[in-house]
């Protein structure tokens, strides 16, 4: 696996996966233009934010219990968690430089 990838997890890795420190997930489908297009803004700022928060996916498509759970119903979404619990929630598609922005709030 490339190192700056965006870790993709199905909904049995979910709870795990955000249980401890701060996670994004990204929701997002694969059929989706703006989803394709944040696709390099995470994984640059996967890289810029290394150790600090982790970052992973969930394809809507696959996880409907989840997208329903939090709630997604436009895409992309974003879900910043600190130790399991939603500390904020970003929708639809943004520059590197606003989307750092806003998640160095959190770190």
């Amino acid at each position: 696996m490339n190192l700056d990838e965006v870790e993709e997890i199905s909904g049995k890795g979910f709870d795990s996966a955000v249980k401890n420190g701060t996670v994004l997930v990204d929701f997002f489908a694969e059929w989706c233009m703006p989803c394709l297009m944040m696709e390099p803004i995470m994984e640059e700022l996967n890289d810029k934010f290394q150790g600090k928060v982790k970052f992973v996916k969930i394809n809507i498509d696959n996880e409907r219990a989840i997208s329903q759970k939090f709630n997604i119903r436009s895409i992309p979404n974003f879900v910043l968690f600190q130790d399991g619990e939603v500390v904020q929630q970003f929708v639809g598609a943004m520059n590197s430089e606003e989307f750092e922005e806003k998640l160095r709030k959190f770190v």
